[in-house]
């Protein structure tokens, strides 16, 4: 698990839910609306959006798709419960996440440009020297 702490837009965390949960099924036409968000309500795998005006607009397989204008935040909770993540409003489509993400999520999330590659290369290098210091008092 990883902590998070990073500055990002609204929709590079949209692209992230969309690519972490249902992009092999969301409607062309939804996934290119930067209004429209994949919501779930089961446990474990919660994603909620908080937004001054919200309309359902349809359910598949789980997801349900949701128009959403002057977004506050987003949860996002991933169904293996390794990833719980929020992103909090900071401007009009900027933000900031946190909270603890797998090490899939990151990948995921630097896909969607939720992190940066200086970011990741700094989590791998940490990563990695937490590993060899683990490896070298053994």
């Amino acid at each position: 698990m990883v902590e998070i702490d990073a500055s990002t837009s609204l929709d590079n965390f949209r692209r992230f839910v969309i690519a972490s949960t249902c992009e092999s099924f969301i409607p062309k036409s939804y996934h290119d609306d930067s209004e429209i968000f994949p919501e779930r309500a089961e446990e474990p795998g919660v994603i909620y959006v908080e937004a001054a005006d919200k309309v359902t607009l349809k359910e598949l397989r789980g997801i349900t798709f949701v128009n959403a204008r002057d977004v506050l935040g987003v949860i996002y909770n991933s169904k293996s419960g390794n990833t719980s993540l929020k992103w909090r409003q900071h401007g009009k489509f900027t933000g900031h996440v946190t909270g603890v993400a797998s090490d899939h999520t990151i990948v995921n999330m630097a896909q969607a440009g939720v992190v940066n590659l200086k970011w990741v290369e700094e989590y791998t290098q940490k990563k990695r020297q937490l590993h060899d210091s683990a490896n070298s008092v053994s």
